[in-house]
């Protein structure tokens, strides 16, 4: 985990930030911790960033001018250590630059750069990423928060009654992923009534990817009417995924998504990439909350 920052809010809320990938490792509300523990049994991060793609890339690696990168899924934020901006009691900004060590893998000068905020029962982020170079800069931008499942005292995870609610009634189909995390162009049918989707641990055999999705928010929600919501502000695409064994959910936010299988172009072809002009910022928002 190396070294962290504590962030405190006026009703005792606590949120410990990673300087390693500006990663959030514990979210305590009423001294319960609402993010996953990272026992390395079973996923070893908490709620890493993901950054300058999301998702796996073809041949791991992607093209710039013509040029093969290496390059790891999920990107390499979440792995590179963070510089303090700013601190408070309840806020901590971290911003991550492009270094020779990013260059190996990623040929843009960038400056990525996250401010986590704690309030009663919320934990916000602001994002920020920005072009510093003198060329277009491509860009995917992605949250991956695990919650423990169960999270609520009593409660069992198979057949537990626990549910995903998405803000707006959502396509009952996600595509399959295929070989080294790659997206397929057929299709799996899911059990999702509207915006409900009752969970099983045996429905993830992969993510269930929700591509141009309508809800700009979804909530994990337990028997007892307690809900962690993840409420997003610019990610088109969720993620909902566990391994069937694991004692987490992960509610994810993506810009980008990974590639399709087959997929042999450059960076900035890759379906759903941004693209920077030189000197311009984007901005993006994540909030967690506790509701009930």
């Amino acid at each position: 985990m190396g070294e962290t920052i504590e962030i405190r809010a006026g009703d005792g809320s606590t949120a410990r930030i990673a300087l390693r990938g500006a990663e959030p490792v514990s979210w305590q509300v009423e001294g319960r911790d609402y993010l996953w523990s990272g026992d390395p049994e079973h996923w070893n991060r908490h709620a890493p960033w993901l950054f300058p793609v999301v998702g796996a890339s073809s041949g791991g690696s992607v093209q710039v001018g013509g040029r093969s990168y290496p390059m790891a899924q999920h990107g390499f934020a979440r792995d590179l250590p963070f510089s303090v901006m700013a601190q408070t009691e309840d806020a901590v900004t971290l911003r991550l630059t492009d270094s020779e060590a990013t260059q190996a893998h990623y040929p843009f000068p960038f400056r990525l750069t996250i401010e986590a905020r704690l309030s009663a029962r919320t934990l916000a982020f602001t994002i920020q990423v920005e072009n510093a170079g003198e060329a277009a800069l491509s860009y995917a931008l992605g949250f991956h928060p695990a919650f423990p499942w169960p999270f609520a005292e009593g409660e069992r995870r198979a057949g537990g009654g626990y549910a995903v609610l998405f803000e707006e009634a959502e396509r009952p189909f996600v595509p399959e992923v295929g070989a080294g995390g790659l997206l397929l162009r057929s299709e799996r049918a899911l059990p999702l009534d509207g915006g409900r989707l009752d969970l099983d641990p045996e429905l993830f055999t992969e993510a269930l990817v929700f591509l141009n999705a309508k809800s700009r928010a979804m909530r994990f929600v337990a028997p007892n009417g307690r809900a962690i919501a993840l409420r997003m502000e610019d990610f088109p695409h969720l993620a909902v995924w566990t391994k069937p064994t694991a004692p987490f959910l992960s509610l994810e936010a993506w810009t980008g998504h990974a590639d399709w299988a087959g997929f042999t172009g450059e960076l900035a072809e890759r379906d759903s990439q941004r693209l920077l002009a030189p000197g311009e910022t984007a901005r993006h928002g994540i909030a967690l909350a506790i509701e009930g």
